[in-house]
């Protein structure tokens, strides 16, 4: 879950267009523009006396106008323009880098041809084209995010072949999106879902089953709720007041380290250090028996059933990372004679980009083993810390801890640590957040309790609400002190992790204050979800909740998430010590470094206004 810039106003109206002309710019005496033998300020008459010099000298140094404060130079409205033109430009450019060139610097035609011939597209009807806000739900699963994008998968990607198969949009248009002013509500990330969100565009709606001719061209796991009349200069993301999200995730994230893992181990090391064992023992009173409960009952008996030996080597490889283990396996094991050359990962991806191209094959052979005694006693006990972490159920304080961390969110913050690519100095680094609630009563999947969490926020950057989880989920599992949400929106830059995708879905977008004109001076129908809150139910529970569940259940995501977050032998998560932000602070210097934990957070090579969430 993105990048948008700041939205047109907290109440959502939208953004009046401002002159930039400079104060000095105005009519003279005559009606007309200042010309150049008129003069401008900076160089007064005579006649103008003391007046003239005292504003002459207010021009050369607004700074004494002011009383000594710098002057604001851009209002909000106008800032807010001013990230308007910026996102789009930078869109555009997106758009240019796209299009193919030749050596000259010449247009080639693109690859991405009108389906249609020059013949099929004069004989079809012409039929009006009608303003509309379509509402939609989708499971993000297996796309690579809500906007177009090429040929990629993506959400908008199908719904616009759909529009097209069911006569919604010409065959004139069919070949490019733009010519239908298509605009996204929210840009959601990829794998992310949405049980509602907002396009706006320009559609033929004269049939009167067209939402179910369109739904009949699109996969189950994407549906069209209805779609609505609206003025022909709305924008649904201009005229969107704010999001509703929903973050789903097991109870068990809010468990401890385990006290053998390298996250585990400084929690402890720096807690003693800086003398704050009564304070953070706690925070932890609820939770400090789970990990030794399960070494007695889970995991001593499986040890127990080991030769000394197979013990030694178990004890010594359980609390290190799966990459260590594995290449600690791999030492051991002597190359395989009988299996021949086969194609490097990097020869896979090279193919997948381009089909013309061959494999690679290595000159080396794979290394290959036979599993041991010592490999099935790691995964029994790994499976036994699984099925504990599932067994948990979370307790009345551990649920108000994480509601008080949820509660350092509201208001307007600096959330530059929660996004990627954005100083501190960015304005559009800030962010509104009108609530952030965990449903006191959490369901129970299979054998696991999960936990709701919903924000209610203006607009949301690129990978935001997954770091802002991140980041609670971390202080509640590791006792830290709660002002470190505060301390994160400083100038200071740290570490975040973002939450798995899979948690997260785009509940709806609310647009308050376009409903209102639409009622009470457009004559037009509100955009409202609620009439559609029995399908939209159905589908959550089918195609959005059943997949988070199910996939959680297969690949143990979150588990996974923490399990590597504990082993990062870095100090750049330190800062859920008692040590605070001093002991992981990353310098603006580390370049190398920032790339190292860019990369094991997934976030390398991320752009910025890829998608919200």
């Amino acid at each position: 879950m993105a990048a948008d810039p700041e939205p047109p106003a907290e109440n959502g109206a939208p953004v009046e267009h401002r002159s930039d002309a400079p104060a000095d710019a105005t009519p003279t005496a005559t009606g007309s523009e200042p010309s150049a033998k008129d003069g401008d300020r900076s160089q007064p008459s005579k006649k103008r006396g003391n007046a003239g010099r005292a504003e002459r000298k207010y021009a050369d140094n607004p700074r004494l106008a002011t009383g000594g404060r710098t002057p604001t130079k851009l209002t909000a409205p106008r800032r807010e323009t001013k990230e308007s033109k910026k996102r789009q430009k930078q869109d555009d450019w997106r758009e240019y880098k796209r299009r193919k060139t030749d050596s000259k610097g010449e247009l080639i035609e693109s690859d991405v041809k009108n389906p249609f011939s020059k013949e099929e597209i004069a004989a079809e009807e012409r039929r009006p084209k009608r303003k509309v806000a379509v509402m939609i739900g989708y499971s993000g699963t297996g796309y690579k995010g809500m906007q177009v994008n090429g040929d990629e998968p993506t959400i908008e990607r199908d719904l616009f072949r759909a529009f097209i198969d069911a006569k919604a949009i010409s065959k004139a248009n069919a070949d490019d999106p733009r010519k239908s002013s298509l605009a996204r509500c929210a840009r959601t990330d990829k794998g992310v879902h949405a049980a509602g969100n907002v396009i706006s565009l320009k559609l033929i709606i004269e049939d009167e089953d067209i939402v179910e001719k369109i739904n009949s061209h699109l996969p189950e796991q994407i549906r069209v709720w209805g779609i609505q009349r609206t003025n022909n200069s709305f924008n649904c993301y201009q005229y969107c007041d704010s999001r509703w999200y929903e973050y789903l995730m097991p109870s068990y994230c809010l468990l401890p380290p385990h006290p053998g893992t390298f996250l585990g181990k400084k929690l402890a090391e720096l807690t003693k250090e800086y003398g704050a064992e009564a304070e953070v023992g706690a925070r932890m009173a609820d939770v400090k028996d789970f990990w030794s409960d399960v070494e007695e009952k889970d995991v001593k008996p499986i040890l127990a059933a080991l030769d000394p030996e197979t013990r030694a080597q178990v004890l010594e490889r359980l609390h290190v990372s799966d990459e260590e283990s594995k290449s600690d396996a791999e030492k051991e094991a002597p190359p395989s004679k009988e299996d021949p050359p086969t194609e490097t990962k990097d020869a896979e991806a090279s193919t997948d980009a381009d089909t013309t191209s061959k494999p690679i094959l290595t000159t080396h052979k794979p290394k290959h083993r036979e599993l041991g005694p010592v490999d099935f006693a790691l995964r029994d006990i790994k499976a036994a810390y699984v099925a504990a972490k599932r067994r948990y159920r979370i307790g009345t304080e551990r649920l108000q801890r994480l509601q008080a961390a949820l509660d350092k969110y509201v208001g307007t913050n600096n959330f530059h640590n929660y996004t990627v690519q954005k100083p501190f100095s960015d304005p559009s680094a800030k962010r509104h957040i009108k609530s952030f609630v965990v449903n006191t009563q959490p369901i129970i999947i299979g054998d696991t309790e999960w936990l709701s969490l919903k924000v209610h926020g203006q607009s949301f950057m690129m990978h935001q609400i997954r770091k802002m989880v991140g980041m609670v989920s971390l202080l509640v599992r590791c006792g830290t002190d709660l002002d470190r949400v505060t301390e994160s929106y400083g100038n200071r830059k740290i570490a975040i992790p973002k939450a798995p995708g899979l948690g997260l879905l785009l509940e709806r977008p609310v647009f308050e204050n376009y409903n209102r004109r639409a009622t009470d001076q457009l004559d037009k129908p509100e955009i409202d979800f609620s009439k559609y809150e029995e399908p939209l139910e159905a589908f959550k529970k089918k195609h959005i909740y059943t997949r988070i569940f199910d996939v959680e259940e297969k690949e143990n995501t979150f588990h996974a998430f923490f399990g590597q977050i504990d082993q990062f032998k870095s100090n750049h998560f330190l800062w859920l010590t008692a040590g605070g932000l001093s002991v992981a602070e990353i310098s603006k210097g580390e370049g190398k470094v920032q790339e190292e934990v860019d990369k094991e957070l997934g976030d390398e090579d991320e752009d910025p206004e890829g998608g919200e969430g």
